[in-house]
C-alpha cells in the first residue's frame, strides 16, 4: 500500500513538472487548428449572403457590410483579435449553392449565412452547427392584390425560390401533399428572387419568413406585398464550420453565448470592461482563466460586447427597422418565453 502511494505521488509530481515546463495549467490551451491558422493569417474569413437586407448586405457604393449575420462575423473577430479592424476581417459573399463548397475547401473559415441546421448538412457535409442565433420558418409572400389568404389558395401558381436551399424541398413537399400543380422558378440569390417576383415572373415568393420580411421592407412599396400566415417548416439558423476542430467550435459557440449572456444580465456595448467586471468578474475575464481554455484571452467576452453589443442590441440594430418583430417569438430571451439561452458562465 505504501509503495502504491509512492508511485501515485511520483506520477502526480511528474505531471506537475511537465505542466510547469510547458507553462500551462490544467485546462489551458494554446491556439491550434483553424484558430492558429486564423491568428497566423491575421484575419477571419467569414462567409455571408451579402445581398440580404437585415442579415448581411454589401453596400456597393461604400463597400461596407451591415446586418445581423455580419455582426456575428465581427463578434468572432473581436473574440480572437480583441477588436475589429479593416484588416482582420474579410467578408466573402456566397450564394446558397457556393457556400458549402467554400467552407469545405477552406475559402472561408465559418459561415454566418442564414444557414439552416439540418441532418444532412451536419453529417453528410461534415458540418458543425450551433448555437442557433435565429429561429425561423419558411413562409410565402404574394402580391396584396392577388386575393389569397393561405397556401390553400395557391393551386397552379408559379413560385420563386432560391436554388440550393431547404426552401426548394419544403415547398415541393407542401404543394405535393396538397395535391396542387405548381411551377418552381429557381434563382441564384435572394435578391434575384425578389427582382423576379416584383417583375411578375412568379405569383409567390417563398423563403424564410425573416428573409421575406427583409425583402419586403427594403422594397420601394412594402404595402404591395403580403406575407401569408402559413409556416411550412422549422428553420434554425446559425453558424456552420467544418467538424473535427473542437477548439475553433468552442470559440464560435462561446462567442455567440457571450452575446446571449450579456443581454440576460444587462451588459451593453456602452459599458466599460471595468463596469462589467464590477458585477461579473468571471465574464469580464478579471477572475478565472476561462478564455485560456479555448485559446483566447480571458477578456474575450468583453471584447465581443464592446465590438457588437449583446444579442438584443444586435437584433434591434439590424432587424427591428425591417419589421422582424422579436416580442413573443422564439428569438426572445428564455426569460421572456423564447429560446435564446446561454449555458452558465463558469
Amino acid at each position: 500500500m505504501v509503495l502504491r502511494h509512492r508511485v501515485m505521488l511520483t506520477l502526480i509530481l511528474v505531471v506537475a513538472l511537465v505542466v510547469s515546463v510547458n507553462g500551462l495549467a490544467f485546462g489551458q490551451a494554446e491556439p491550434e487548428g483553424k484558430l492558429a491558422e486564423i491568428i497566423a493569417r491575421g484575419k477571419l474569413v467569414c462567409g455571408i449572403a451579402g445581398s440580404l437586407p437585415g442579415f448581411s448586405f454589401l453596400d456597393p457604393d461604400t463597400g461596407e457590410v451591415s446586418g445581423f449575420d455580419a455582426d456575428y462575423c465581427r463578434a468572432v473577430t473581436a473574440a480572437i483579435f480583441g477588436e475589429v479592424t479593416a484588416d482582420n476581417l474579410e467578408f466573402v459573399p456566397l450564394t446558397a449553392n457556393e457556400r458549402f463548397t467554400a467552407l469545405q475547401t477552406g475559402q472561408v473559415d465559418v459561415l454566418f449565412r442564414n444557414t439552416t441546421w439540418t441532418f444532412s448538412r451536419d453529417t453528410d457535409l461534415d458540418g458543425e452547427f450551433g448555437p442557433v442565433i435565429f429561429y425561423d420558418g419558411q413562409g410565402l409572400m404574394v402580391p396584396a392584390d392577388l386575393g389569397v389568404s393561405s397556401i390553400n389558395d395557391l393551386d397552379g401558381s408559379r413560385i420563386c425560390t432560391q436554388s440550393g436551399t431547404t426552401t426548394e424541398l419544403n415547398i415541393t413537399d407542401a404543394m405535393s401533399e396538397l395535391g396542387f400543380t405548381f411551377e418552381l422558378v429557381p434563382l441564384e440569390t435572394s435578391a434575384d428572387t425578389m427582382t423576379a417576383f416584383e417583375a411578375g415572373s412568379c405569383d409567390v415568393l417563398t423563403s424564410d419568413k425573416s428573409q421575406l420580411a427583409a425583402l419586403r421592407g427594403a422594397s420601394a412599396n412594402p404595402s404591395l406585398y403580403t406575407i401569408l400566415p402559413d409556416t411550412l417548416s422549422k428553420e434554425p439558423l446559425g453558424p456552420m464550420w467544418i467538424e473535427g476542430d473542437g477548439q475553433f467550435g468552442d470559440v464560435i459557440k462561446w462567442t455567440v453565448y457571450a452575446t446571449f449572456h450579456a443581454e440576460e444580465f444587462g451588459y451593453t456595448q456602452g459599458m466599460t470592461a471595468e463596469e462589467i467586471a464590477a458585477v461579473d468578474p468571471r465574464f469580464a475575464g478579471a477572475e478565472g482563466d476561462l478564455g485560456s481554455f479555448i485559446g483566447l484571452s480571458n477578456n474575450f467576452a468583453v471584447n465581443v460586447i464592446t465590438a457588437v453589443g449583446n444579442y438584443g442590441e444586435i437584433y434591434s440594430r439590424n432587424l427591428d427597422a425591417l419589421g422582424i418583430g422579436r416580442e413573443g417569438s422564439l428569438n426572445a430571451m428564455w426569460t421572456n418565453g423564447g429560446l435564446i439561452y446561454a449555458p452558465a458562465w463558469r
